[in-house]
């Protein structure tokens, strides 16, 4: 992560940048959180892409994204690909990518490798039923959260049926280092074996931290991966793996195994070394070092409205407070005992009777206190003074 520079926007679409998360083939990524602190990583399309095929691209992969779905993948959150400047807001994956890694804390062991492509191989799958192509799979562009990796970065990826609409003839479009002969060749007529061919790239990387082909330019690169001769470099693989991405690396498509057998034998493998899928997996995620995001920028808060404030009493208690001390007291009930006679037990009254306005007085409109509501108010008020809560 990096602090977001004087030119870096602030805001986009709604969802606030909080720092640079890294750059891509199209434009820059930033870390956004939206109003109610959704995370989401926010890619820009780069000025000097921004021409007729660079936007057809970008609306291509928005359109992509939206029909992919699973574990796996980065979801789609929310795009604008006719803004002035095209953006796209996907799932934000805490966790490295593995080139950042694999750099850091050196390759992985035999069976979270086997987990990581097993689990790899199942992504790809969800990417080619919905008819697409990755086209562009490399360390960088696979994550690695705390729950298993993800797969990211669909910029460079083309619908199959219209692979060939958007590349012109003779550009490479993808990482040369991870790219299959016919993709380092130019040709358009790819198919899912494209994949697979950078899946085996990628768990060589994940296995030994070195390429498949390496060489001064990238040009030197695409030759030697092209030329039938000259043989991937396999040094430092884990024995269990070599059968497999030899099979993998092969120069001809139609050579390489379907991502379904890949998945059953790299099962296989974690079988072999006495733990299941679901343990093998475990042990990938707890190296996952956790992310520690940066925090939205503080915003101040308005106070709470003083609800008490500029607040008086109603008329009603005006009323009551004024004709407490007025209020005459109680007439006895006539009972025809003198008034020194001791009181008999008091016997429960009939039905309660319209309080009568006092001699000379006239009742107030809507005047809701009668004379015992009146000594319920004043009771009411005695508690309230003396109450400790």
């Amino acid at each position: 992560m990096e602090a977001l520079r004087a030119d870096d926007p602030r805001v986009l679409g709604g969802f606030t940048l909080l720092c640079r998360l890294g750059a891509g083939g199209m434009g820059q990524v930033y870390l956004g959180e939206s109003a109610a602190g959704q995370r989401v990583a926010v890619k820009v399309i780069k000025a000097s892409a921004l021409d007729e095929d660079g936007r057809a691209r970008f609306a291509l992969e928005v359109d992509s994204l939206k029909t992919v779905y699973g574990p796996f993948v980065a979801s789609f959150v929310a795009a604008d690909a006719h803004a002035e400047r095209p953006w796209l807001a996907v799932e934000y994956v805490p966790g490295p990518d593995l080139a950042a890694f694999v750099a850091e804390r050196g390759p992985l062991p035999l069976v979270e490798c086997a987990s990581l492509g097993a689990l790899m191989a199942e992504g790809l799958a969800l990417v080619h039923d919905a008819g697409l192509l990755h086209r562009d799979l490399k360390p960088q562009n696979v994550l690695l959260a705390p729950y298993g990796p993800k797969l990211i970065d669909f910029g460079l990826a083309v619908l199959a049926e219209r692979r060939s609409v958007l590349t012109a003839t003779g550009v490479v479009v993808g990482s040369v280092r991870y790219m299959p002969p016919e993709q380092a060749r130019g040709d358009h007529q790819l198919s899912p074996a494209a994949d697979v061919y950078a899946l085996g790239a990628v768990l060589l990387y994940a296995a030994t931290g070195h390429h498949p082909y390496d060489g001064p330019t990238w040009q030197a690169i695409a030759l030697r991966i092209e030329d039938p001769d000259t043989p991937p470099d396999l040094s430092g693989l884990p024995p269990g793996l070599a059968p497999l991405l030899s099979e993998i690396l092969v120069p001809e498509p139609a050579g390489r195994p379907a991502l379904e057998r890949i998945t059953g034998q790299l099962v296989a493998i974690m079988a072999d070394a006495g733990v299941t899928a679901s343990q093998a997996k475990q042990r990938l995620t707890d190296r996952v070092p956790p992310a520690v995001p940066p925090e939205a920028p503080a915003v101040p808060l308005d106070p709470p409205p003083d609800l008490w404030a500029g607040y008086t009493p109603t008329v009603v208690d005006v009323a009551v407070e004024e004709e407490d001390d007025e209020a005459p007291p109680l007439p006895r009930p006539d009972t025809g005992r003198d008034a020194d006679e001791p009181d008999e037990p008091d016997v429960p009254p009939g039905p309660p009777q319209p309080a009568t306005p006092r001699s000379g007085e006239t009742p107030r409109p809507g005047a809701p206190f009668t004379v015992p509501a009146r000594i319920a108010e004043r009771l009411r008020t005695a508690y309230a003074r003396d109450a400790r809560f």
